[in-house]
């Protein structure tokens, strides 16, 4: 019993600190979603974006896995953006993203989601309109490219 406190303790502080190190470098490129589909009772459950990796646009799609409940029906794709890091190409980017962390920004105007996928790839997507609630479940999404 004491091994596996100690394994879930450790285990959190090396997620604690690969967050700390991936908001300490430089982003490899951006992210802005562009279309979503939010409905009261049910959340965020799709929706369209743009990665700029490396000054070039690229289109993708998300999916939700699970239901994002609180997610603010009311938010509009333009005020959802974010960072990447840990991009070494733009095919590590898509797939699917689990929630690592999640904060309110300064003085409650927004919130925030620390996201990662197999590849590392770590998005810090934010949502900086107040009273507008951005919390992904841990089920994650899956991000594709657009075809």
């Amino acid at each position: 019993m004491m091994h596996r406190k100690l394994l879930g303790r450790l285990a959190g502080t090396i997620l604690l600190l690969s967050n700390f190190s991936a908001s300490a470098q430089e982003p490899a490129g951006t992210i802005k979603i562009t279309t979503r589909m939010v409905a009261p009772g049910i959340g965020l459950s799709w929706g369209d974006g743009v990665l700029t990796y490396k000054g070039q646009p690229i289109p993708f799609t998300f999916q939700a896995n699970g239901l994002f409940r609180n997610v603010d029906a009311d938010i509009t794709a333009a005020e959802l953006s974010g960072e990447v890091f840990n991009l070494k190409s733009a095919a590590d980017f898509s797939g699917n993203y689990q929630k690592i962390e999640e904060t309110n920004v300064e003085s409650g105007a927004g919130s925030s989601a620390t996201m990662k996928n197999e590849k590392g790839v770590v998005v810090n997507l934010m949502s900086t309109v107040a009273g507008r609630k951005f919390n992904p479940a841990r089920e994650g999404l899956n991000i594709e490219f657009k075809k």
